[in-house]
């Protein structure tokens, strides 16, 4: 299991990849948009099915681990290490 640490842009035009960058402390965190509005939860669940598809992975294979409320999500994602997770969404 390998944890993705995202920031999270709701309602935007298209749901896309915007890089990768890092905070103060130097962690690395992964910027994604989605369509989706930040209410009921409706944006956080776009966000596991958009990474879900771009990692070829079904979306019971990823979860919200922390950032319900925040931009700063962590995912958890089964089945994939790091290398191969930052290389399918880089």
């Amino acid at each position: 299991m390998t944890r993705l640490v995202v920031r999270l842009t709701p309602k935007a035009a298209a749901d896309r990849v915007d890089g990768w960058e890092a905070d103060e402390q130097g962690r690395p965190f992964l910027k994604v948009r989605v369509t989706a509005p930040p209410i009921e939860g409706r944006a956080n669940e776009a966000l596991i099915a958009f990474l879900a598809k771009r990692l070829k992975l079904p979306k019971s294979r990823l979860s919200l681990l922390a950032g319900d409320t925040s931009r700063l999500k962590q995912i958890e994602v089964e089945g994939l290490d790091e290398a191969a997770l930052k290389a399918a969404l880089t």
